[in-house]
């Protein structure tokens, strides 16, 4: 089967996730991508996981029943702390995205990394797992940042609340910025421009795109 002929599933709690459907439209636009979101109960980011989990179990049947070959997570507190229940229930491939920790303590030269992410994000026993592996001997500030999806769902984002952390974090030595909630890649210009070159500024489109491609070369 051919990439042209694949519908593949993207799911995020709000719409944080267009980021994604956006950049695998731009490098796959052969594919059929089946967006769904829960605007009913976003944002996800301070929800016991068990909670969320009663919420996506039919969104996930949905694109099931629509034929989606595969689907992509694009949200960091379902990946991050659900996806094992997820591909136990649903017998398809499942592409997830992660703060990206790996990268970020590669590229450090202060070696400070900030992970702008949700509680339930950060609370994870995943996330640990991941400071574990890739960010020992590197400081990680993890500011509060528990308020800004649902500013973002509203379409009423605080530019001083974003440029007061991005101040913070690069004081406290952050040269590398881990956006760790795909709504946060709808305000990345801002905090760019707030880093102003003294931070780099990360979030995984690209590579949920690579790992997208290798699933589509199995499927085909």
């Amino acid at each position: 089967m051919g990439a042209r002929s694949v519908k593949i599933g993207v799911f995020d709690s709000g719409v944080g996730g267009l980021s994604v459907v956006r950049a695998i439209e731009a490098e796959l636009p052969q594919v059929q991508i089946v967006f769904k979101n829960d605007a009913e109960h976003v944002p996800y980011g301070s929800r016991e996981p068990a909670e969320i989990l009663e919420f996506i179990m039919p969104i996930f049947q949905q694109f099931i029943d629509e034929n989606c070959r595969l689907i992509v997570v694009a949200c960091n507190t379902v990946s991050m702390t659900l996806i094992k229940e997820l591909r136990e229930r649903f017998d398809v491939p499942f592409i997830t995205v992660e703060p990206m920790l790996s990268l970020a303590s590669m590229l450090t030269v202060t070696n400070v990394i900030a992970v702008c992410a949700t509680p339930t994000t950060l609370g994870s026993e995943r996330y640990a797992l991941l400071k574990r592996l890739y960010a020992d001997g590197v400081t990680v500030i993890e500011p509060d940042c528990s308020d800004w999806a649902a500013m973002i769902e509203q379409n009423h984002m605080e530019a001083g609340r974003v440029s007061e952390i991005a101040d913070e974090v690069i004081a406290a030595g952050a040269d590398v910025i881990v956006l760790g909630c795909t709504h946060y890649h709808w305000i990345d210009k801002e905090i760019a421009a707030r880093a102003d070159g003294r931070a780099l500024i990360i979030h995984p489109e690209n590579q949920v795109v690579g790992q997208l491609k290798q699933v589509l070369g199995q499927l085909a």
